[in-house]
């Protein structure tokens, strides 16, 4: 009998321990059986059989209560090694142990079943919230830059309107600007949605941290004194996914750039640890309340629930750093601000 919210492996042990458990207590309890009486016996086996049914379910519970039963007869119920019993008293010890171990066998399967679904329950609704929640998004954040690009497109069409070279050139640019932020959005979302569904391929391999942070800064636009680095050299390599890297990167120094006050500049700094590498990054912003911490990585969340975007850049930039094996964790910036520290696994000296 087959519980389908336990697994094979666990099942398997729950009936390795249905066979074993009575087998071990018989083993322990005969050399004491002129001591020992019936009723000394029967909670022993009954740990048995509590143990195979949390383990694998009401069959392996089933399974113990039936081979505790006739061990406890052939073997501690006179007349011994015969399936008789002598005294009406046995009768009933034997009969309320079988009892027992049936109820607690089957109050096992009801609460596994119960768990499952419970489990499901929880799944439908983070499902039905993520729902709502791209529904939301789509109705504003992806609808802005695409709203934005036919317009633009609507008027190059247009004949009532006679544009310039310099005219059509700035309105393609800002067609292409649109349809790039579109595109992020887009990227964004399906990537989180693939993280959770544990289907987002990672290929971890020996990296260099200060070429990451170089790529993530180029594919932001960043000018150098728009961000402060304090690389050191001779940094060992990270065992992480290049490309996933540099997305998450890319996202916390955006967050810190968009928050830093002007005139404070955003800093990333690397520190090499025992078997680790640290990234932060630093800015002199408002930082974020200790309460709201967890709350800022829960995705389409944003800070005050105000700004522009999906809420998704911290979210996402820690499901992928996490994905790899590392951590993202905010701390408070000396003096003001937030720190976001990213431990990564340093790739092991050859």
């Amino acid at each position: 009998m087959r519980s389908g919210s336990l697994s094979a492996r666990r099942q398997g042990w729950g009936y390795a321990v249905a066979v074993g458990g009575p087998g071990a207590a018989t083993v322990a309890l005969l050399p004491a059986r002129d001591s020992i009486n019936l009723a000394g016996d029967v909670p022993v086996y009954l740990v048995a059989v509590v143990g195979s049914a949390l383990l694998g379910g009401i069959g392996p519970g089933l399974l113990a209560s039936a081979l505790s039963i006739g061990l406890l007869n052939f073997f501690f119920t006179p007349p011994y090694h015969s399936l008789t019993i002598g005294e009406p008293s046995n009768v009933v010890a034997l009969a309320a142990f079988a009892l027992v171990a049936i109820m607690v066998s089957w109050l096992v399967g009801v609460s596994e079943r119960r768990a499952e679904a419970a489990t499901q329950a929880a799944r439908i609704e983070a499902a039905d919230r993520l729902r709502a929640a791209i529904l939301t998004a789509v109705g504003h954040d992806l609808r802005s830059p695409l709203a934005a690009a036919k317009a633009v497109v609507s008027g190059l069409r247009s004949d009532d309107v006679d544009l310039g070279e310099a005219d059509r050139r700035e309105l393609l640019e800002a067609a292409d600007g649109a349809l790039d932020r579109l595109a992020g959005l887009v990227d964004s979302l399906l990537d989180m949605s693939r993280l959770q569904a544990g289907a987002l391929p990672i290929h971890p391999r020996p990296t260099a941290v200060e070429d990451v942070i170089a790529r993530a800064l180029d594919h932001l636009g960043v000018e150098s004194r728009s961000v402060v680095l304090e690389v050191p050299e001779g940094l060992p390599e990270v065992n992480v996914d290049a490309v996933l890297l540099e997305r998450a990167v890319a996202n916390l120094v955006a967050n810190a750039q968009r928050f830093a006050p002007e005139g404070q500049t955003p800093v990333v700094r690397v520190i090499a640890a025992a078997g680790t590498v640290e990234l932060r990054v630093i800015d002199r912003g408002p930082g974020i309340p200790a309460a709201a911490r967890d709350q800022v990585f829960q995705p389409f969340q944003r800070l005050g629930d105000s700004g522009t975007g999906l809420g998704l850049g911290l979210a996402l930039a820690r499901g992928l750093v996490e994905a790899m094996g590392g951590s993202v964790v905010p701390t408070d910036t000396e003096g003001g601000g937030l720190t976001m520290v990213v431990t990564l696994p340093a790739e092991a000296a050859a």
